[in-house]
């Protein structure tokens, strides 16, 4: 392997790991300076948020429990004045990529620190990046005031997890470090990471499909989402995120399992380009696989996961909206964008074809 000359400014960072870190949850607000916390939550997630606004007590401000995929602009807007009517000056992320990408609407903002407590994998707490939605177009960008100054990676708040929404998150990781093997500013420390992450997630995956409570599985995929968004935090993003960024955006499909469906024919899209990274795509996956982009697939059939666009509510009608959509202001790849080959990967993808 040759190594190229290349740029690494690491991004300030503080993570608590393991069983029961839900407990230093205060100490760290202490940390901050912090006096009155905001719990972010989505519906669904409302008890978690209650059980965070009761271990604080009376330095819980309140709770916002209406956080959703791609950050509509309106919610980013309400949960801003809720923060700022209630005098919090922190708020806490309780959730997957929706409340804490909500966290970083706020903290875009008004500068409001973020601590962030993954239930999932998307691994959205490790990075700068935020996205917006706004009159069906979701916006993507990177600001250091949006990075969450904590990180509380607690296994067992992952525990019951529901085994179909843990692979899809767990891809949706996988997906992050991937494109971390290729990005136009990769070095070799991210790459190092990234192949760790892919391996420890693909494996942990597997152990929770067949025993969702097994709680040494949670960690190892805690573990590698914290590699994997670590990746996704200190390197740019390609087509692979740049097509799932539009699915979601302009046609509200579900973001993780759009990751799922996307990244097999993404990464097949871009192996002839980028050999290294392919290898290492099949060595972390077990090194016995045709291509990246067909390993990638196998796992996520192995594992129950959704194949099709189709499935997660796209129309085969929307397939030419789509490439005009993603090519109308694409990220970089290694790969030159070519609008034929866009159009038949989004095929294949809707089809649930293997990738050759």
């Amino acid at each position: 392997m040759t190594i190229s000359n290349f740029t690494y400014t690491g991004l300030p960072s503080r993570v608590i790991f393991g069983k029961g870190s839900l407990q230093q949850l205060e100490a760290e607000i202490d940390r901050l300076g912090s006096r009155r916390a905001l719990v972010l939550s989505t519906p669904e997630q409302r008890a978690q948020a209650e059980r965070i606004a009761a271990i604080l007590g009376e330095r819980a401000a309140g709770i916002f429990d209406k956080a959703v995929m791609h950050v509509p602009i309106e919610t980013a807007r309400e949960a801003r004045e809720v923060a700022n009517r209630l005098g919090a000056d922190c708020a806490i992320a309780i959730g997957g990529g929706s409340t804490t990408g909500l966290g970083k609407a706020i903290a875009l903002d008004s500068g409001l620190p973020i601590l962030a407590i993954p239930t999932t994998y998307a691994g959205s707490e490790m990075t700068p990046v935020y996205g917006l939605t706004e009159n069906g177009i979701k916006k993507t960008g990177k600001d250091p005031r949006v990075l969450p100054k904590t990180v509380i990676y607690d296994p067992e708040l992952s525990q019951t997890l529901p085994v179909g929404m843990s692979v899809t998150s767990g891809m949706n990781a996988i997906a992050h470090a991937a494109e971390g093997l290729y990005a136009q500013d990769g070095n070799p420390v991210m790459s190092l990471i990234a192949e760790e992450g892919i391996r420890a997630m693909a494996e942990g995956l597997g152990r929770v499909t067949e025993k969702p409570d097994d709680l040494d599985a949670r960690s190892d995929c805690l573990y590698g989402a914290w590699l994997c968004s670590t990746v996704l935090g200190n390197v740019g993003m390609a087509l692979h995120h740049k097509l799932c960024h539009t699915l979601g955006g302009s046609f509200n499909l579900p973001h993780a399992q759009t990751h799922t469906v996307v990244l097999p024919h993404a990464i097949a899209y871009n192996a002839a380009a980028v050999p290294e990274a392919a290898a290492r795509i099949i060595r972390a996956l077990g090194g016995e696989h045709d291509s990246a982009g067909g390993a990638l697939y196998d796992l996520a059939k192995s594992l129950g996961a959704p194949l099709t666009l189709r499935e997660l509510g796209l129309s085969e009608a929307d397939l030419d909206r789509a490439t005009d959509i993603a090519l109308s202001n694409p990220y970089w790849n290694p790969r030159p964008i070519e609008q034929k080959a866009i159009r038949e990967l989004l095929q294949n993808a809707y089809e649930g074809n293997r990738p050759a």
